[in-house]
């Protein structure tokens, strides 16, 4: 096995990034895939009052699974500088307790999401219909949680051994999997909308097990090792998390103020049309994040070891990358919008194809800025800088898209809230380069002048 001395301190960066930055693109594209299929199956089988349900219980599950994400994102950071300042005795603990930590959250989230599920879909002012759809759906997730949200932690840890191409086959076997079991349960045996979490469950639960398999076999960098971290660092691993917490709680509560709105507005059809284009929207999200989070372990263990200029390198081709799919984006969103909504509805439903068509013709513009505070975003947690990842992350998340709302709801009406993420994203890519100068200016103030980049 490589050792991380080998990858991050003498591979290009350019090789770097395309060794590191691939396999998580495509093994997030995948799981966004599975999403979309979710999706698919959902809204042919079952219907457009499903694909409401789904998307109004989303943001209840994203909460969920950001408690997991805070722990794995603040200890990614950690393990990734210790391993760049050689100490990898206490970069093994950091991982062991963590680890221990996630599964307690998840077993607490479960039961809470288990008994609380109805009455929260209730508060959301959904139809009798909807809302059981939603409980039925959010129930088995809350089940499964002990076995799934350290899913998505033992990701991170993989990367961080250099182990990109398993973590890659990893996703791929998991999405395939629920793709698979999604066909099977919604297509063939026309279950109800449990199995389509089922699904999902069951192919999460699986990656978990295998995602761990080497650690136990103690093949890599990080094992389980006995012993404690001391509660500083726990509440700085919690704190350099933070923004991916506070960034997905916001994210989610602006979603159940945008549903609220939306019913309001025009009525579950709204809701399922913007479910549509969020589906689509998934799979450029995934690649911007899977790209950003793949890189943090080399950009962390960079600042670790104060490799500054290799630590900016990487970051520049992040930022570029970025642009360069957010317009790809854009144009098939506005080129080939009316395919892809077909795929999600039945033929007899031309209203709803007509509003999502709509929906996703506004939101496009999201993809002209919103690159820019996903990949600096990531980059200040990286650098252990959580305060501006945190506060890049929450106005991008929820204060930006609450003053669009607030100005564009009223004159536009439903339009005003297909053009929120896109106003919302260009206050937020001014913020992040006004942080990212500051820092740069500090850098150069701390006597550590930037070497040329390869």
């Amino acid at each position: 096995m490589e050792q991380q001395n080998q990858i991050f301190e003498t591979l290009s960066p350019t090789r770097l990034f395309f060794r590191c930055a691939l396999p998580s693109m495509v093994s997030m594209a995948v799981a966004a895939l599975y999403t979309i299929a979710d999706g698919v199956f959902v809204g042919r089988f079952i219907g457009s009052d499903a694909l409401a349900a789904i998307n109004l219980v989303m943001p209840v599950l994203s909460i969920s699974f950001s408690l997991a994400d805070m722990v794995a994102v603040g200890s990614s950071v950690q393990i990734a500088i210790h391993l760049g300042e050689k100490k990898e005795l206490e970069a093994s603990r950091i991982f062991t307790v963590c680890s221990l930590l996630i599964v307690g959250i998840s077993a607490v989230v479960g039961v809470i999401g288990y008994f609380g599920a109805e009455p929260l879909v209730r508060l959301m002012g959904a139809d009798a219909e909807v809302t059981a759809l939603s409980v039925e759906y959010i129930k088995v997730y809350a089940v499964f949680a002990p076995f799934i949200m350290v899913f998505f932690a033992v990701d991170n840890y993989l990367r961080i051994c250099g182990r990109t191409h398993y973590s890659m086959a990893l996703n791929i076997m998991t999405s395939l999997l629920n793709i698979l079991l999604d066909y099977l349960f919604l297509g063939v045996l026309r279950l109800g909308i449990g199995s389509a979490a089922l699904a999902s469950c069951i192919g999460l639960s699986l990656g978990t097990l295998l995602g761990y398999w080497p650690f136990l076999r103690k093949k890599l960098q990080l094992r389980f090792v006995r012993g404690k971290i001391r509660l500083r660092q726990i509440t700085n691993i919690l704190f350099n998390g933070s923004s991916e917490f506070f960034s997905n709680i916001a994210g989610s509560i602006l979603m159940i103020i945008l549903n609220s709105i939306l019913l309001h507005l025009a009525g579950s059809m709204a809701v399922a049309a913007f479910s549509i284009v969020l589906y689509v929207d998934s799979i450029m999200a995934s690649l911007l994040y899977g790209m950003t989070d793949s890189m943090q372990p080399a950009i962390s263990y960079c600042y670790g070891a104060k490799l500054r200029g290799r630590m900016f390198a990487f970051e520049k081709r992040v930022l570029l990358a970025g642009a360069l799919l957010s317009g790809i984006t854009l144009a098939g969103m506005r080129l080939g919008g009316q395919g892809i909504i077909s795929l999600f509805i039945r033929e007899n439903d031309p209203a709803l194809l007509e509003m999502s068509l709509r929906a996703m013709e506004l939101f496009s513009f999201t993809y002209l800025t919103g690159w820019i505070g996903v990949g600096l975003s990531a980059f200040f947690t990286a650098v252990n800088r959580p305060g501006t990842s945190l506060g890049i992350s929450i106005g991008r998340a929820l204060f930006f898209p609450l003053l669009a709302l607030a100005v564009l709801v009223p004159l536009l009406g439903v339009d005003g809230v297909w053009l929120t993420s896109a106003a919302s994203s260009t206050l937020t890519a001014v913020t992040a380069a006004v942080f990212l100068a500051r820092f740069l200016y500090g850098q150069k103030n701390e006597g550590r002048p930037e070497p040329p980049s390869r």
